[in-house]
C-alpha cells in the first residue's frame, strides 16, 4: 500500500466538495438504487450488506429503510458522522466503521457488498485498486453478491465532455476534463467559487478508467464464480446505449 496520503483521505476535500457531488438529485435517486440492489442480490429483511465507501450514507440509509442489516465503511470521519446523523433522522440503525478499504477486513461476513456512484479507481496504483476488490471478496459469504457501479473507459468515451459550469450549494462550479494516456484515466479539475464571498478553491484528481472486460477479468481472477456487466441496474445491455457500468459478481 502506498504510504503517502492520497487526496481522497483529505477530510477538508469532502467537507467542501461533498455537497456539490451529493446534490439533491443524487439523494433523490437513492431509494430506487437501493431497491435495485436488493432485487439483484435477492436480499430479504435482515440480510447483511456492506456499503464499501458509504460516504454520507446516501445508499446505506435507504438499504436500512428496506430492512437490511447495513454496515457502512469509509475512510473519512465527517462522512461517517453525516451518515450517522441521517440514519438517526430516519430512525434506522447503521453499523459505521472508519477504515481504509485497502486494508479493511471483517470477521462478519455479508450477503452482499456494494461500491456505488463512481467510488472506485482513485488509488495511485492498480495493485491498490485490486486489493480493495480482494478485501470486498473476503468479506462476503459463499454465494454472496458484489455490485459495483462505476465510470468505465467505455462510458467515459461515450459521454466525454471537456467541461461545464453550473450553480450548486451557493457556489459557482466549473469543471475541466482531460484524458490521461491512452484512455487510461480521466483527469478532473473542479473549481468552486463562493457566490457570497468570491472565495475560490480548486482540486484536481485522476480516476483510473477500466473497461468492463478488464474488471470482469480482475474479479474472476480474484475468485468470483460469475461476473456480468450491465448498462444500468435494470440489467440493460452494456453497449453503446449504456447509461453507466454496473457489474454484478457472485462469490
Amino acid at each position: 500500500m502506498s504510504e503517502k496520503k492520497q487526496w481522497f483521505e483529505n477530510e477538508n476535500f469532502w467537507n467542501n466538495y461533498g455537497p456539490i457531488m451529493f446534490d439533491a438529485n443524487r439523494w433523490a435517486e437513492a431509494p430506487a438504487v437501493a431497491e435495485s440492489v436488493c432485487k439483484i442480490a435477492g436480499l430479504k429483511k435482515g440480510s447483511a450488506i456492506l456499503d464499501a465507501g458509504c460516504g454520507p450514507g446516501r445508499i446505506s440509509v435507504e438499504l436500512a429503510l428496506l430492512g437490511m442489516d447495513v454496515t457502512g465503511v469509509d475512510i473519512i470521519q465527517s462522512e461517517l458522522d453525516a451518515a450517522k446523523e441521517t440514519a438517526e433522522d430516519e430512525n434506522v440503525k447503521l453499523s459505521l466503521i472508519k477504515a481504509d478499504l485497502r486494508s479493511f477486513s471483517s470477521d462478519k461476513k455479508f450477503d452482499c457488498a456494494v461500491n456505488l456512484y463512481t467510488s472506485f479507481g482513485y488509488c495511485d496504483t492498480i495493485e491498490e485498486d485490486v486489493k480493495i476488490l480482494q478485501n470486498i471478496y473476503s468479506s462476503l459469504k459463499d454465494g454472496g453478491w458484489f455490485i459495483l457501479e462505476n465510470l468505465s473507459r467505455e462510458t467515459a468515451i461515450l459521454y466525454f465532455t471537456e467541461g461545464e459550469w453550473f450553480e450548486r450549494a451557493g457556489k459557482t462550479v466549473l469543471t475541466e476534463f482531460h484524458v490521461e494516456g491512452a484512455w487510461e484515466g480521466l483527469r478532473s479539475k473542479w473549481i468552486l467559487i463562493d457566490n457570497k464571498t468570491g472565495q475560490r478553491m480548486e482540486h484536481e484528481f485522476v480516476q483510473r478508467l477500466y473497461s468492463g472486460i478488464e474488471l470482469k477479468r480482475i474479479l474472476t481472477g480474484i475468485g468470483f464464480s460469475s461476473v456480468e456487466v450491465y448498462g444500468d441496474f435494470d440489467f440493460s445491455p452494456y453497449n453503446e446505449k449504456a447509461r453507466t457500468m454496473v457489474i454484478v459478481a457472485k462469490k
